[in-house]
């Protein structure tokens, strides 16, 4: 099972929360049901902007805990570094995540008519 640390931020860019994750996606889907669990409703933490992912806990244990020792200045470097715009990030997980769980026949059918 992988392991992710990942950064989230609000709308505007105020707050900037490192966490640590199995499961990416059910704890984005945690922050967007839980809106107002870590800050008031107009720092809704809903974009991820930064994430990297490792194959053992051990692992993003000792990067989770660099990262949330960083200044705010160096997440900011960090996050511009892969996310220059600071795009959500989500929309790219979301869609992996779709993609993997419905089944794609890449088989094309074709009928071929017996040529004369």
């Amino acid at each position: 099972m992988n392991n992710f640390v990942y950064i989230v931020t609000d709308r505007n860019r105020n707050s900037l929360h490192v966490g640590m994750s199995a499961d990416l996606i059910k704890t984005l889907e945690f922050y967007k049901k839980m809106p107002n669990l870590f800050f008031d409703s107009n720092q809704q933490l809903s974009r991820l902007v930064y994430f990297e992912e490792f194959k053992t806990e051990e692992q993003a244990l000792s990067r989770f805990k660099l990262i949330s020792r960083f200044t705010r200045s160096q997440k900011e470097k960090m996050i511009r570094s892969c996310n220059p715009d600071w795009i959500d990030l989500t929309i790219g997980l979301d869609f992996e995540h779709v993609m993997m769980q419905k089944k794609i026949d890449t088989q094309v059918k074709m009928s071929f008519v017996g040529m004369s």
